[in-house]
């Protein structure tokens, strides 16, 4: 499918069809406030792409936006503030700590809601009818790390941090699940595993915790700006990346947690993740022309993966929708929980399990190359890089 700008299109829209209210919800505040903004840009983009073809059903998306600070307070009150201005769909949000409350709102009022940076996976045991999200789940990626990286890099000394928040202990618990017959074999041996507090400036008690258990892989299952500050103050204190091999999770893009720890802390160090747009483009048409319509909006592509989620959620409505020919959440909710393909996205074809989990979501291991830049990790060229 392509998106093409019709001026006529936009002007018949804007004429006379009722336009159809979609709720974004996201961090536009507080510590999670960049991935707020790279979600609700790509949100826009996708909404003008839909509207340029002639809107959902002949009816122009106008989107309604609320400011959830990152926190299940804020969650609260932009659901709240979302059903109070009579919205049916709903696009958000970031963090599954935030997620959690206002996502019971929504299923209370029959709002359909589609996350797209909540990975917990109990958020879609909870049997919700209105409940799905784009994005993949905690235990994907907590297997990814196991399967994957710990036998890439053959480690056998693993240390696991988290920060004790819904997402990032989920991933670590995840983890020790399924390490556990490596653990029992005597393959691996977990030297530590510990949580931090989030927020904090000062790591380095954690640190030197860790740098004294001496491990071969450190897997860090938080947030951007304390993985920054982790890298950051472990290269004050001696830490060597070419050593311990330091991986964090999906919640820690490349490009911030440079910006805030410098890059010569993070050179090296990898992250656990879905695949970003910018390797989307020579594979589907969408990602290609959504990469294109946000460069020429917005400048360079983000990096996160959350945001690109985020318009795949104005996908799956939009596709969802069509083939429905039904604006009622019920009809559009059981529609996706049937397990067909509703379309093929930026991401890739976008289908849902009963339970509302995105089916099929890959992941990759990136890695800060020498310049700063979100590279794949190749064995063959990063390995002297990280001291493979």
């Amino acid at each position: 499918m392509r998106f093409v700008v019709l001026g006529l299109v936009l002007l018949a829209l804007s004429a006379g069809a009722q336009p159809i209210l979609i709720g974004f919800q996201g961090p536009l505040t507080g510590p999670w406030a960049v991935e707020g903004d790279w979600a609700l840009k790509s949100v826009q983009i996708a909404v003008e792409l839909v509207n340029a073809r002639g809107g959902i059903l002949g009816r122009p998306i106008q989107l309604v936006v609320e400011d959830d600070n990152g926190t299940p307070k804020g969650g609260t009150l932009a659901a709240q503030k979302l059903i109070a201005a009579g919205v049916k769909f709903v696009v958000g949000t970031y963090g599954s700590m935030v997620c959690m409350p206002s996502s019971e709102l929504y299923e209370e009022e029959g709002v359909l809601h589609i996350n797209y940076g909540c990975t917990r996976v109990d958020l879609s045991a909870r049997g919700f009818k209105y409940y799905f999200r784009t994005s993949g789940r905690d235990d994907s990626q907590a297997r990814f790390f196991v399967e994957y990286v710990i036998p890439l890099f053959g480690a056998k000394r693993i240390a696991v941090m988290h920060d004790n928040t819904a997402y990032a202990l989920g991933v670590a618990e995840d983890v020790l699940r399924f390490m556990k017959p490596l653990l029992d074999e005597g393959k691996v041996e977990l030297v530590y595993y510990d949580a931090i507090m989030p927020g904090e400036r000062d790591y380095t008690p954690a640190l030197t915790a860790l740098r004294d258990a001496n491990p071969d892989i450190w897997y860090y299952t938080g947030y951007y700006p304390e993985w920054a500050l982790l890298l950051r103050q472990g290269k004050d204190l001696g830490l060597d990346w070419k050593k311990i091999k330091a991986v964090g999770s999906n919640a820690c893009p490349i490009s911030e947690t440079v910006k805030i720890a410098g890059l010569d802390a993070v050179v090296g160090a990898m992250i656990t993740q879905e695949p970003l747009p910018a390797f989307l483009v020579e594979k589907y048409p969408l990602a290609k022309e959504f990469v294109t319509a946000y460069e020429a909006k917005y400048g360079p592509i983000h990096d996160s993966p959350w945001a690109t989620y985020a318009a795949d959620a104005i996908f799956t409505l939009y596709f969802a929708i069509e083939a429905t020919q039904s604006f009622d959440p019920a009809v559009v909710a059981d529609y996706l929980r049937s397990g067909v393909v509703v379309g093929e996205g930026i991401t890739g074809p976008l289908s849902f399990s009963p339970e509302g989990d995105r089916l099929g979501v890959p992941y990759m291991l990136l890695i800060c190359n020498e310049a700063g830049e979100t590279e794949l990790f190749d064995p063959a060229v990063h390995g002297r890089l990280v001291g493979m």
